[in-house]
């Protein structure tokens, strides 16, 4: 059995989005810049680190809010793209309109659902949470999380969405590993239990 593994990208003063969100800008004004070390041009370590995460993937878990914000973007492949790495969704309500031959799973009975059924797509491979702090916050506070991976991107935003204020406890955390670029430094932690 694979690791679960709450992974984010984060600026440096703790916001995992920016203020401002719109439909146009769901991570707020500026806050595309959190995903420059894989999306971008400039990083050719970041978007290995990421490769090298999609292909250990086998499973990803999500909220219904990061679904309705990236849809139009991801398309019936998801987040992965043409890896078509099975997402599921944990919300209270599936949507009416759901894309033909998509990767989508929506779970309405709570996360512990939503991570029976990634498990199940997932085999041995590694299921990552992903989006924003509500789901995560969900599955860190249940204990149902074994690694932490946060992508630290030199920027300072001064609102928006922190990620620390929906953790609700202490966590122990040991590194496990610590990646330095210039768009962004890769830190994996595991959750001491």
């Amino acid at each position: 059995m694979g690791n679960v593994i709450f992974d984010v990208s984060m600026s440096l003063d703790g916001y995992v989005k920016a203020t401002g969100a719109t439909p146009d800008e769901p991570l707020g004004k500026g806050g595309e810049r959190l995903h420059d070390w894989a999306l971008g041009d400039a990083d050719a370590t970041g978007r290995e680190l990421l490769e090298d995460a999609v292909g250990a993937a086998g499973a990803l878990v999500g909220g219904r809010r990061t679904y309705d914000d990236s849809l139009r973007w991801w398309g019936a492949n998801g987040p992965t793209g043409s890896s078509r790495v099975p997402l599921v969704i944990v919300t209270h309500q599936a949507p009416d309109d759901v894309p033909e031959n998509g990767v989508y799973t929506f779970v309405t009975d709570g996360i512990e659902s939503a991570l029976r059924q990634a498990r199940e797509f997932a085999g041995d491979k590694d299921i990552y949470v992903m989006g924003g702090p509500n789901v995560a916050s969900q599955f860190l506070r249940a204990g149902l999380v074994d690694q932490v991976g946060i992508h630290l991107v030199p920027v300072l935003f001064g609102g928006g969405d922190r990620l620390v204020d929906h953790l609700g406890e202490h966590l122990q955390l040991e590194r496990i590993s610590v990646v330095d670029t210039a768009a962004a430094t890769h830190l994996l932690y595991r959750i001491v239990k």
